[in-house]
């Protein structure tokens, strides 16, 4: 007796999606890095580029990895999507309000 458990109206990406995805995140990591060691930008800009690409690094990894949209389970990939940008945005937002108040704090003149 075999039973199947696969579910035909979850979709499951395709290897050329998770190739995507694998490229893009490559691509995300990079322009930090790059930004970072050569030192071109500001600080400012820096932190900028850093937090952006953080995000976009995120989302790209819901949409091609975890498969969130907001056509699919009646609506609890968009529920989770709007709880994850809530969680982005208290951890981003928390640790870059953390790292401003210890830069100042911690400037000695």
């Amino acid at each position: 007796m075999s039973y199947s458990s696969s579910n035909s109206t979850t979709s499951h990406g395709s290897v050329k999606s998770y190739v995507t995805g694998l490229l893009l995140s490559l691509v995300l990591t990079v322009i930090p890095f790059a930004v970072v060691m050569s030192g071109a930008l500001s600080t400012a800009a820096t932190v900028v580029v850093i937090a952006a690409t953080a995000v976009l690094q995120i989302l790209v990894q819901l949409v091609m990895f975890m498969h969130m949209n907001a056509k699919a389970d009646e609506g609890w990939n968009l529920m989770s999507f709007v709880f994850t940008l809530t969680i982005l945005v208290l951890v981003i937002g928390g640790s870059l309000w953390i790292m401003q108040h210890l830069h100042l704090n911690m400037m000695i003149g």
